[in-house]
């Protein structure tokens, strides 16, 4: 065996999870006006079949007006929990545990295709996103206390849904400009209240609350983990130096796990393509974490994977693209 570490089992909340390879997020734009299509259900049981440790499903919309693109999968009240189902039935068969990354995409979501106005911590451009085929990025609303109690409790709802849909838990999507990572971010987050952009108090207190809505809305045994931009790499941003105080007040809330990536830089490092580009942000956490932490970016092989593990620098790898190239990247490294 060249991998010992990769075989390694590791609980996570209530799961035992097999291995330490994960399939990461990852948009696939196969959704149908929200609805679950046989596409997806494939896409997700071949990458089951291929013998990761856990799957997480790509980002999901919790509310209309955060939606991020139009091929999106609802996890909103228009939810298809039937199709939502044939998704966990496929990748269940093949004993392997799959949650369901919930997201808003708060000041990156567009008018021009929820309708709605967007929202956002404050009134500042979203400098992680430029114009697409919606346009520019309108200038948010910022955020009063019946939309923070509202989309809080959006996310609750969708967990809920997460479990009725048969998931073993939820990742909540605190990073890559989305509306939660605006919150973290000192630079989307120019608020002078509770949830002040100048403290890390104040740029963690919405996730918390966040976490505690979905956490109070799910059986116990519903694991619930955090994805988090962990560094803008832009002047002004979120740092790495900042992550174990900000891993320390997350993980006081009941996260079972959590995951790291950029925040406004979204899933780049600039100037960085080496593997494991964001390794300095996940070694950063484990310096207080009590709760797994996994790692992505740019690693592809069994080799790289290893090394992480071996170095202490995370408890969990996951192969993105890697396994977008080929889904059954998983078996071939655990077969090595």
């Amino acid at each position: 065996m060249n991998h010992p570490l990769l075989h390694q089992p590791i609980p996570l909340g209530s799961l035992t999870l097999k291995n330490r390879l994960v399939l990461p997020p990852m948009a696939t734009e196969k959704a149908d006006k929200g609805q679950v299509t046989q596409a997806l259900v494939d896409y997700y049981g071949d990458m089951a079949q291929s013998g990761p440790g856990l799957l997480i499903q790509e980002h999901c919309f919790v509310s209309p007006e955060g939606r991020a693109s139009a091929h999106q999968i609802a996890f909103d009240e228009t939810a298809d929990l039937d199709g939502l189902k044939q998704i966990t039935a496929a990748v269940h068969q093949h004993q392997v545990p799959i949650l369901a990354q919930l997201s808003h995409a708060g000041s990156a979501a567009h008018k021009a295709l929820t309708g709605q106005e967007p929202l956002g911590p404050s009134a500042v451009l979203n400098p992680a996103r430029t114009a697409s085929a919606y346009g520019q990025p309108e200038l948010p609303r910022p955020m009063a206390e019946k939309d923070l109690i509202r989309v809080r409790d959006a996310f609750a709802s969708a967990a809920l849904r997460a479990w009725e849909a048969g998931y073993d838990g939820v990742e909540i999507h605190a990073a890559h400009g989305y509306l939660l990572n605006q919150f973290y971010s000192p630079l989307t987050n120019k608020r002078t209240d509770a949830y002040t952009g100048s403290t890390l108090e104040g740029r963690t207190r919405y996730l918390r609350e966040v976490i505690q809505a979905v956490r109070a809305a799910v059986p116990a045994d519903f694991v619930v983990t955090l994805r988090l931009g962990g560094g803008d790499y832009m002047e002004g941003g979120s740092r790495p130096e900042e992550l174990p105080q900000a891993v320390e007040l997350l993980q006081q809330e009941g996260l079972d796990g959590i995951s790291f990536s950029g925040g406004l830089c979204i899933f780049f490092r600039p100037g960085h393509s080496e593997p494991g580009y964001f390794a300095e942000l996940s070694q950063a956490a484990k310096e207080t974490a009590r709760i797994p932490v996994l790692l992505t970016g740019g690693i592809v092989t069994g080799d790289q994977a290893e090394h992480f593990l071996a170095t202490s620098q995370a408890d969990l790898i996951g192969l993105g693209r890697a396994a977008l190239k080929d889904p059954q990247v998983f078996r071939k490294i655990l077969e090595e």
